[in-house]
């Protein structure tokens, strides 16, 4: 039974107190004379220690039955007994599990993380916080025990409690989501005091209309500080215990703390903190004296020499950000240890990831080839990029990378603050300015390891390739840290110091891209690395436009590829759409965004962070504590122009409604592919890449006299897709076969295409194809599928690996080949001639390269060398430009009230004869400059004998 204070002293959660405390000791003393194995004289006076002086929260003993806590007295007692004479070796650590939660103890040292034995904060992050949404979510409480396990070590009892949470209102909809009386869990009802829940409504209230944390702090009567942080929930992972990390760093301890859910799907950490003991006799002892306490760690006074809890408090809340952003790195245990500030962390984990891609590992002996292999040789430029991506592979491997950054911390130092300076304090002259940097270092001081900010200026960046040269012992070490400086050198802007922000955001200057490798210039590079993804962003001029597209990885090794050709994926795609935007105004770009291996079902979370941080670099507004002024190297405003690719086609409503919420003069323009309701043109209802695609398919039938309904046809990328959908919808052929997502559909008789048209409407892959519909030597194999014997005789060993390669089996062959999904160079120098028969003959007669990137050039023209009809992707996949480009003109060309009236879907769902007019001529014009394209291309090359693919 709980009895509710309502004269508690903190003035916001009633205290817990258990009337049936005394029973339920006794109790436990009756278990404890029974089972022997504390010595009967003792008995009375160890529980009434652990029941009375100990000062555990009477939460403990109210959840907690009595031979559990009988359980748990006599594991303490052993604990002592074992390590008398030696009490910091005593180790305490109980769980309980329960179906609607769990309970977890351990002994806990204030302002200190631990590093060794179980992690019970980072398992209540994985399995009940991180997984918290309002259909279940969990709420827990925490508690320090007032007293110490024993009587030399100053540690105590942590105690969690985890429960499942019981909504007032489930489903809140209207102003029932801002009512915190509706929305919150029963039992933090029955103990918030209307105080804190005046605080919690008004931290709700800013959550649900910003993006990142919301932070806010108070002080509290008895000198320590209470902080408040929230946050939309499954925005971050891994946060509740690496705020641990963070005070702790900073030498400060929490009493009790609390995480709240709410079922408008907002999380509020609640932490109670102090400066601990050894902090506190350091602060005291007074700014120039050196006198530390016995009991203090020498790294932690090292890295807050003299500060006051005030100060730490202010650090915490500007770095709380920052790990929102990235909770977790493979740097935890030094910043845990408190060897690296959390900046100079997640700088090194940043480092680490530019590092990854962008380290130059060709070296010269592949310059000299380069030089001497012929770049007009489709071959000999294949040749190039395999030994490229060979080279990148075993030279440098991430876990290398990773290995040397870790040896070579006090150069991670030195580079932050080489960084730190750069971008963040502003080394110009003047009185004003010296100001604002004197103002900075004074912010900065606390929160870097040591203060060199303001006892010596940083390196210079000659200074530090100096030492990396005199520090590294070998050439793989100091290129690894060169690449570091390499990344200072090039970032014209960052939000890494902004006070609120979900992801980080890197404005780089293409320069550092060596010429051999890339030789085209990208006019613009931006680098996005947040909690569940890193992504790019390339463009080829200043005004450009292209899709944003999702990378997904279906396990460890297929990520790892992803992540080792992600850039070069992005430059080559934003290359492609640079060609392929000829008819249109605007140059080429694309945007990547790589889901980490364990966020493969948050693409959309990482959609939004992608897009709210590059929102921080183009927009220059200040509102302060919220979003401050950024050091801008680059000199000039800049506006991207984004528009859907795989992955991405229902997310562009939110990026235009969110760039209008921020602020962004440029909101209408600033997505493409949006619905009808905001004024788009959404590419897969009206078909438009695939308009501009099949034009392609009926110039060859028109040219050549075919029939198109006794064509056969091979078909990547399934009714699920945009293309995929419209291209079985928009064609009359015989598809015989068709890979998707989910596996290979195949019928040589042809697929039944009134089933494959109820997909294509319901958007729907062909795992869910009926089928009953396929013919006797027809199959589907599912990627889960293993072990399957095909009509014909063939043994399938997996279903993932026959997908992956259908596209390459002799089955697949047809008269036309139309990629329309598929990862980039599908076909290469290395598997082309899997498309050929054993007499030479080619399993397709014609190819419109739907995918972008699907081929390779030398496949392209080893293809069209054995007589193959095949239109590259930068002729064939160009519709969705040109729909994007007209849907932008005439957002930037009409007011918003005639862009209103005009352009978007009515009150009542009409839609204006003007949108219908325009659409359908945006239609017209797509299909006539491909099918003029098409004429252009086939009477060049009948006149010239050049390759299409060349031309």
């Amino acid at each position: 039974m709980t009895v509710l204070d309502p004269v508690s002293t903190n003035s916001d959660y009633t205290d817990n107190v258990y009337s049936g405390k005394q029973d339920h000791r006794a109790q436990v003393c009756a278990i404890l004379e029974q089972e022997g194995s504390i010595p009967q004289h003792l008995i009375d006076t160890e529980v009434d220690w652990f029941y009375n002086v100990l000062g555990l929260d009477d939460m403990y003993f109210m959840l907690e039955a009595p031979t559990a806590v009988a359980r748990h007295l006599t594991s303490l007692y052993g604990s002592q007994l074992s390590s008398a004479g030696q009490d910091n070796l005593i180790s305490v650590t109980f769980q309980t599990r329960h179906e609607s939660g769990a309970v977890f103890i351990h002994n806990s040292v204030p302002g200190v993380s631990k590093t060794e034995g179980p992690h019970f904060e980072q398992m209540i992050d994985a399995e009940y916080l991180d997984i918290s949404v309002p259909q279940k979510a969990y709420r827990v409480e925490s508690y320090r025990s007032r007293g110490k396990v024993s009587k030399s070590l100053d540690a105590s009892l942590r105690t969690y409690f985890v429960n499942a949470c019981d909504f007032v209102n489930p489903t809140p909809e209207g102003d029932a989501v801002n009512d915190i009386a509706q929305v919150s869990d029963r039992t933090f009802l029955a103990k918030a005091t209307p105080h804190v829940l005046d605080l919690y409504g008004g931290v709700i209230a800013k959550v649900l209309c910003r993006s990142g944390p919301v932070i806010v702090s108070d002080e509290l009567p008895n000198g320590g500080y209470r902080l408040v942080i929230g946050y939309r929930q499954r925005s971050t992972q891994g946060f509740y215990s690496a705020m641990s990390d963070l005070y702790h760093y900073y030498s400060m301890y929490s009493s009790r703390k609390y995480v709240e859910q709410f079922s408008n799907g907002v999380t509020i950490i609640s932490l109670y903190l102090d400066l601990a003991k050894h902090a506190k006799k350091l602060t005291h002892s007074g700014a120039g004296s050196s006198t530390t306490s016995s009991n203090a760690s020498p790294v932690l006074s090292a890295a807050i020499p003299h500060a006051s809890i005030d100060e730490c408090v202010a650090q915490i809340k500007k770095e709380a950000s920052l790990l929102f952003c990235i909770p977790n790195t493979p740097f935890q245990t030094l910043f845990k240890t408190g060897e690296l500030s959390v900046q100079e962390a997640v700088y090194a984990n940043v480092g680490w990831i530019f590092a990854q891609h962008f380290l130059n590992r060709l070296g010269s002996e592949y310059a000299t080839l380069a030089e001497i292999l012929d770049p007009n040789d489709a071959t000999d430029v294949e040749v190039l990029a395999k030994l490229k991506k060979r080279l990148r592979q075993e030279t440098f491997t991430r876990e290398l990378v990773l290995d040397i950054l870790l040896r070579h911390r006090e150069l991670i130092k030195d580079l932050y603050a080489h960084f730190a300076h750069v971008h963040y304090v502003s080394a110009d002259s003047g009185s004003a300015v010296s100001k604002v940097a004197d103002r900075l270092k004074a912010d900065l001081h606390v929160s870097l390891s040591m203060t060199r900010l303001q006892d010596q200026e940083p390196l210079s960046s000659d200074e530090l390739r100096l030492k990396i040269t005199r520090v590294t012992t070998n050439d793989h070490d100091a290129m690894v840290m060169r690449a570091l400086l390499d990344f200072n050198e090039h970032v014209l802007k960052t939000n890494f110091y902004q006070p609120t922000k979900v992801a980080l955001s890197f404005r780089m200057d293409p320069g550092f891209l060596p010429a051999i490798e890339y030789p085209t210039k990208p006019y613009g590079l931006f680098l996005i690395i947040g909690n569940e993804f890193r992504g790019f962003h390339v463009r080829f001029q200043d005004v450009a436009r292209g899709g944003i597209r999702i990378v997904r990885s279906r396990n460890a090794e297929a990520f790892s590829i992803n992540q080792r050709t992600l850039f070069d994926e992005n430059y080559s795609l934003a290359s492609t759409q640079h060609r392929k935007n000829k008819d249109i105004p605007e140059g080429g770009s694309k945007g990547t965004i790589l889901l980490n291996p364990d966020a493969q079902d948050k693409p959309f979370v990482a959609f939004e962070k992608y897009v709210d941080a590059m929102l921080d670099l183009l927009l220059t507004g200040e509102t302060p504590g919220i979003k401050n002024r950024l050091v801008d190297r680059l000199g000039h405003n800049e506006i991207l122009f984004f528009g859907p690719d795989e992955g991405t086609a229902g997310y562009m409503d939110w990026a235009s409604q969110h760039a209008r919420k921020r602020g962004a003069p440029f909101w209408k323009a600033f997505t493409t592919g949006k619905s009808q309701t905001l004024g788009g043109i959404p590419h897969d209802t009206y078909g438009m890449t695939t308009r501009s695609v099949h034009q392609y398919v009926l110039g060859i039938i028109r040219q050549l006299g075919l029939d198109e309904s006794e064509c056969t046809k091979l078909q990547t990328g399934g009714p699920d897709g945009d293309l995929g959908s419209n291209e079985i919808k928009i064609s009359h052929d015989c598809t015989t076969a068709i890979v998707d997502g989910s596996g290979v559909l195949y019928d040589p008789q042809g697929i039944d295409r009134a089933e494959l048209a109820r997909l294509a409407d319901a958007r729907q892959m062909i795992q869910e194809f009926d089928t009953s519909k396929l013919s006797s030597d027809g199959f589907r194999v599912l990627v889960d599928d293993f072990q399957i014997t095909l009509p014909d005789g063939t043994h399938v060993q997996d279903g993932l690996s026959f997908r992956n390669t259908f596209h390459v089996n002799p089955l697949a062959a047809a008269d036309f080949f139309v990629p329309c999904g598929g990862r980039p160079e599908s076909i290469d120098i290395n598997n082309v001639g899997k498309l050929f028969d054993a007499d030479g003959t080619a399993r397709f007669k014609y190819v419109v390269e739907g995918a972008n990137l699907f081929f390779t050039q030398d496949a392209r023209l080893r293809l069209e060398k054995a007589g193959v009809h095949l239109f590259k992707d930068a002729s064939a996949n160009k519709g969705g430009v040109t729909s994007s480009s007209l849907e932008v003109l005439a957002a930037l060309s009409l007011t918003d009230d005639e862009f209103g009236r005009l352009m978007c879907k009515q009150s009542d769902g009409s839609l204006p004869a003007f949108y219908q007019e325009y659409v359908a001529g945006v239609q017209n014009a797509i299909e006539a400059n491909a099918a003029r394209e098409f004429e252009c291309l086939w009477n060049e090359s009948k006149a010239t004998g050049k390759s299409k693919s060349v031309l």
